[in-house]
């Protein structure tokens, strides 16, 4: 125990997952970089999959032959879906391929209820956008896409990190009682 140890509750102390030593569960800065590292790979499959629902939403409405025009909820519809089949491979199997729960079929259920939801909201911004303002420029709709966007991954994260990959590695703990403190920790 250091000097800074004795400033904090005894509470906050755990044993770190990997190597079993006492840390500060708010500062343990392994906790801090797993999170971080974490955070940095569900942006990344949360980039492609933002290039793939964008790219697919204007090649639809705005491509050649503008195939879907006059119908941008259809067209929405196709390119969320299509980003969350991309999404769902890139966090299953790179962001939380730690955090398997071992039941694949309960996890793809909650995911796509989750991104039902979340899809929801893009779908609406959108919708409002054009059908209740009146507005079809690029700017409008693409402007109230990425504002449902924006608002639809900080309920998918959310709704994943509760619901969805939930298992991982058992930590080494000290005592049973120390358990509960570092899952808690490991979970922030």
């Amino acid at each position: 125990m250091t000097a800074n140890d004795e400033l904090l509750p005894a509470a906050t102390l755990v044993a770190d997952p990997v190597d079993g030593t006492a840390t500060h569960s708010r500062l343990s800065i392994k906790g801090l970089w797993a999170w971080a590292l974490e955070m940095a790979r569900f942006l990344v499959v949360g980039g492609v999959s933002f290039v793939v629902d964008m790219g697919l939403f204007n090649l639809l409405v705005f491509g050649p032959g503008q195939v879907l025009a006059h119908k941008t909820t259809t067209a929405n519809i196709i390119s969320v879906t299509t980003a969350t089949l991309v999404s769902w491979i890139g966090n299953r199997h790179w962001t939380f391929k730690d955090k398997s729960s071992g039941r694949r079929g309960r996890e793809l259920v909650i995911y796509a209820a989750i991104n039902i939801v979340a899809a929801l909201v893009p779908v609406g911004t959108v919708a409002l956008t054009r059908y209740t303002f009146n507005l079809a420029s690029p700017l409008a709709l693409n402007a109230a896409k990425v504002a449902g966007i924006v608002v639809g991954t900080a309920i998918r994260y959310v709704g994943y990190k509760l619901w969805v990959f939930t298992g991982g590695k058992a930590p080494k703990t000290a005592s049973g009682a120390d358990e509960v403190a570092v899952i808690a920790a490991t979970q922030l």
